[in-house]
């Protein structure tokens, strides 16, 4: 189960001043591209699951995930989620062609398949997704990450920190926000979710 806090960002003056603040805590930037799959029916949506492949820094790397039965409730998001490598040429083909994803020698998508019943005979399509600029710092033993996400239709920021200890680590980065001036709001819908509306939460 992944736990995390997720605070959205007021904007990308709150986003450069966050950053700045942090500068000094800067470990690496991560340019992704997410692109999400499903079958032509959304079995996969229906039943509360994503299929994600992610690029790292173009194709440097690729990571496909399945996360299942996603909650989001006061800035806290919790999502079972299971993550696995693919060769980046592969993948890539498979974004050109979907139904190569019922092919390819992999655990997630034998799960999918297992699980879902989806594979080579039910097919799958790409439904597109988004790209996403991942700031990464290291500050008071968290692993911050800073977000700007652009979709087709705006773009959004936001803060996540992975933690077992989501309410303390909630409460101390909104003293560090307030304190700075930097203007949030707890995040409400996944980017999925965004993705999926059509519009800027």
């Amino acid at each position: 189960m992944e736990v995390e806090v997720k605070l959205r960002l007021q904007d990308a003056s709150a986003y450069r001043q966050l950053t700045s603040i942090l500068s000094p805590f800067h470990s690496k930037t991560l340019h992704q591209e997410n692109l999400f799959f499903d079958t032509p029916t959304n079995t996969l949506s229906s039943q509360l699951s994503v299929l994600r492949l992610r690029f790292l820094n173009k194709d440097a790397r690729c990571i496909v995930s399945l996360k299942s039965k996603p909650t989001l409730v006061d800035g806290v998001s919790r999502v079972a989620e299971d993550e696995e490598e693919l060769d980046p040429c592969s993948a890539r083909a498979c974004v050109e062609d979907p139904a190569r994803l019922g092919k390819i020698e992999s655990r997630i998508l034998k799960r999918v398949k297992e699980e879902f019943g989806v594979g080579e005979e039910v097919g799958f399509v790409c439904l597109g997704g988004f790209e996403n600029k991942r700031e990464v710092f290291n500050w008071k033993n968290l692993k911050l990450e800073v977000d700007e996400t652009k979709y087709g239709f705006g773009i959004c920021y936001e803060l996540e920190c992975e933690s077992e200890d989501p309410d303390g680590v909630k409460k101390l980065l909104e003293e560090f926000l307030k304190e700075n001036g930097i203007g949030y709001s707890y995040s409400k819908m996944t980017k999925f979710a965004v993705f999926r509306s059509g519009k800027l939460p």
